[in-house]
């Protein structure tokens, strides 16, 4: 990445003075994210909230994307895909009603349907004045409607290294939403991140390589959770905050690949529970895990009522009843302790 780790303990923190605003309990969540205008306003979205409750999830995760034309741009809008407000609104009010926190997650991505983590804006300054609009926009809705967290960025790796910049753009996000915030980085960009100590979680999109052959093994698959558990728990301790696995997921085909644009070859379920299993047996019970938003519950609006066998999607699944197992506490992980809140953040 040609930077170097951030490194903590240099200078005063930033931020709120631990502990950080509240946090409900571990988060149990599953994505809905929707490439539509009309998206959120899919009519049978109050069934699959519905369903999602049942699970036992006690988040959702609304994704509402922006386009740049360019990794190097600095012009930042909606298109025509962008779910409109009222959409997102309707979500939030119809989650509440079903007993689900939201954890509201805007996305960057490039017109060209690019890696988002190769947006490196030629004119920093300018980037950031449309970014911080564009954060801002989903900061007022997200105050309005009563959201329980909201992410000011994902995986924006070309940029995370601006401390003073992202500094000013949560100082002035604070200002108009009093909740929660988080900065989603991929698994390998969080040790670059130079504001950790400005947001109140952690958050990592954790599409890990698993070891390959043998996917109906959890303890197999588990085994190849270790190296990023470790790193995890010494970074959450370093820098005082836990961390929330913001995004995770594999498909429901071989091989189940950890990803939400993986290319698997043949339908097979069991990979794809064994891969939830193996996630959930490692993490459960750590102190310093905040928990898991699985990607994806549906994309809504959801095309059929059928389970498509190769998506990433977890329901209809086995893997849907793996999860539930888990979030039921009829399982617990090596590390258990009673899912009792995350308080301020902190490990």
């Amino acid at each position: 990445m040609g930077l170097l780790p951030f490194v903590y303990g240099l200078g005063e923190r930033h931020g709120p003075d631990l502990p950080a605003p509240g946090i409900p309990p571990r988060q149990r969540g599953f994505a809905l994210p929707t490439y539509v205008r009309d998206g959120y306003d899919d009519p049978r979205a109050g069934d699959h909230l519905r369903s999602i409750a049942r699970s036992g999830a006690n988040w959702i995760q609304l994704t509402p994307t922006w386009y740049q034309p360019a990794a190097g741009a600095d012009v930042i809008r909606p298109s025509l895909t962008t779910p409109t407000d009222e959409g997102v609104a309707r979500m939030i009010r119809l989650a509440h009603g079903y007993g689900l926190n939201v954890l509201l997650k805007p996305h960057l991505d490039l017109d060209d349907a690019g890696d988002r983590g190769s947006i490196r804006p030629a004119r920093p300054g300018h980037w950031f004045a449309a970014y911080g609009e564009f954060i801002a926009h989903y900061a007022r809705l997200g105050a309005r409607y009563g959201v329980d967290a909201l992410a000011v960025g994902t995986e924006l790796a070309g940029t995370v290294h601006e401390r003073a910049r992202w500094l000013a753009l949560v100082d002035r996000t604070r200002v108009v939403y009093g909740g929660s915030l988080l900065y989603a980085a991929h698994h390998d960009e969080y040790e670059y991140v130079a504001f950790w100590d400005a947001v109140d979680l952690i958050g990592v999109d954790v599409y890990w390589p698993l070891p390959r052959g043998r996917h109906h093994d959890p303890q197999v698959l588990a085994r190849g959770w270790c190296p990023l558990r470790d790193a995890l728990g010494d970074f959450a301790a370093r820098t005082g905050r836990c961390v929330l696995f913001a995004e995770a997921g594999c498909s429901s085909g071989v091989p189940a690949t950890p990803g939400p644009s993986a290319g698997p070859v043949t339908p097979d379920t069991v990979a794809q529970a064994a891969g939830y299993e193996a996630l959930l047996r490692t993490f459960t019970g750590l102190p310093w895990w905040a928990g898991v938003h699985w990607w994806a519950w549906a994309q809504l609006p959801a095309p059929t009522d059928r389970v498509r066998p190769l998506d990433n999607s977890a329901q209809g699944k086995r893997a849907e009843h793996v999860v539930a197992r888990w979030w039921a506490g009829r399982n617990q992980g090596p590390h258990s302790a009673p899912d009792g809140p995350v308080v301020g953040g902190t490990p």
